[in-house]
């Protein structure tokens, strides 16, 4: 099965825009058809951001995803600290990346990031969506 982490850029957008990228991503982790993972300071920035008046997300909305979020997905703990995103705020995502053996993590801001972290591409939702469709039965 696919590894995926999914950057809280994805996440919003997923929320704010039915029928997009973004959400198509969001759907394939919550159904379980890719393996979602996350640090607890990944599932903590996705709430302190869902909550954001900005986005004017519903709070029930919000609240509701944050906790079908939690109930899927596979929680780890990174063991090893990173510097490699150009926003120090950026490397818990790296470091849950190489926790988790994903194989793609997926964002918005792949500027942000190095091409590859390990053995994780970093991907923007399209071309993880394009990944997911092409990959082999083993993965799927």
């Amino acid at each position: 099965m696919i590894r995926v982490v999914i950057d809280t850029n994805v996440l919003v957008s997923a929320l704010l825009t039915s029928g997009g990228l973004p959400e198509a991503v969001f759907n394939l982790a919550i159904s379980g058809e890719v393996q979602w993972f996350a640090s607890e300071s990944v599932l903590a920035e996705y709430e302190e951001v869902l909550k954001r008046p900005r986005f004017a997300i519903d709070s029930r909305k919000a609240a509701a995803a944050i906790a079908r979020i939690r109930a899927i997905v596979s929680a780890v703990k990174p063991a090893v600290r990173v510097s490699a995103a150009s926003d120090p705020n950026d490397n818990k995502f790296l470091e849950c990346a190489e926790a988790a053996q994903a194989h793609y993590f997926v964002t918005g801001n792949i500027r942000h990031f190095p091409e590859i972290w390990k053995e994780t591409r970093i991907v923007t939702p399209r071309e993880f969506i394009d990944a997911w469709t092409t990959a082999p039965d083993d993965l799927r």
